[in-house]
């Protein structure tokens, strides 16, 4: 598949969403990180706010991660608000399965998130059950955090059994992202990036997604 460039709104300006939405017409998808201050220690915004944007923004690819408690009792609800991709924590999950395939009825892609210490190895007989699966490459809860090397063995290892699982499954990469660690990413196997203060802190957002993009593409096409 095509990489594609997912800028997080976490590094934007949160009071004029719209504006910011708009420097960012080369993005392939939107990732909105809806936190609860109890799974991670802040807080953002939730489901009212998410289906606003939908509204406003009913062309956009919404990216939804979720970093929240109770993960099988929300998850599905950004499914019905009409997100396309809704991730949510295997940490934070005690039915993952039943909760993948709620979100996969609703017409959703279901994803699942793994923290930097979370293995990937017990994800492998579920794999089939998700559209895509997050590894952090921070820990979450903050944007602008540094990137964190030792995801990629993780990145690789989930790589391998991606392709074993016979299944298109995008795997992504969320935290510290940028025009400097994207290539390291893609060697390891990534092929969906989440860049937050990369993008929203250039001069020019726009032109920052393309430039990944471009970096991602040719570092594809090397290999």
């Amino acid at each position: 598949m095509a990489n594609r460039i997912h800028p997080s709104i976490l590094n934007a300006n949160l009071a004029g969403i719209d504006g910011e939405l708009a420097r960012i017409p080369s993005a392939h998808g939107i990732h909105v990180d809806v936190m609860d201050n109890h799974f991670v220690p802040n807080l953002t915004l939730g489901l009212p706010v998410v289906e606003s944007i939908r509204a406003n923004h009913p062309e956009l690819f919404l990216d939804i991660h979720l970093m929240i408690e109770e993960a099988d009792r929300w998850a599905p609800g950004y499914a019905e608000a009409g997100c396309e991709s809704v991730t949510f924590h295997l940490e934070a999950s005690a039915a993952p399965i039943r909760t993948a395939r709620q979100i996969r009825q609703l017409g959703s892609r279901a994803a699942i998130a793994l923290r930097p210490q979370t293995p990937v190895e017990p994800l492998a007989d579920l794999l089939t059950e998700f559209d895509m699966v997050l590894v952090m490459t921070v820990d979450p809860g903050f944007g602008g955090q540094s990137f964190l090397d030792n995801q990629l063995g993780k990145i690789r290892r989930t790589r391998d059994l991606v392709r074993a699982s016979g299944q298109e499954i995008w795997i992504q990469v969320d935290g510290g992202v940028s025009e400097s660690t994207i290539e390291r990413c893609v060697d390891a196997g990534a092929d969906v990036f989440v860049a937050g203060s990369a993008v929203f802190r250039a001069d020019d957002p726009d032109a920052m997604v393309r430039h990944l993009t471009e970096i991602a593409d040719a570092r594809c096409a090397a290999h």
